[in-house]
């Protein structure tokens, strides 16, 4: 497996709206995108790095593998 991009919260959600996700609502810092019957949410610090975890996290939820995410930057 490939490693994991270093990404912020506003570079992740630029992803989510190319593959077709919409932001749905937002409750305090946390952003929940939708895109069907997915729903992802982000923490929304804009230009902090996330956390490997959260990012893999996202990942899950959205359906993407490391592969689909480095072609989709």
């Amino acid at each position: 497996m490939s490693s994991l991009p270093r990404l912020t919260a506003k570079e992740i959600i630029a992803v989510l709206e190319k593959l077709g996700f919409v932001l749905a609502r937002q409750s305090g810092s946390h952003k929940i995108y939708k895109n069907g019957g997915k729903r992802v949410t982000i923490p929304g610090h804009g230009s902090k790095i996330l956390h490997p975890k959260v990012l893999k996290s996202i990942m899950r939820d959205a359906d993407i593998d490391a592969a689909q995410l480095q072609g989709l930057l």
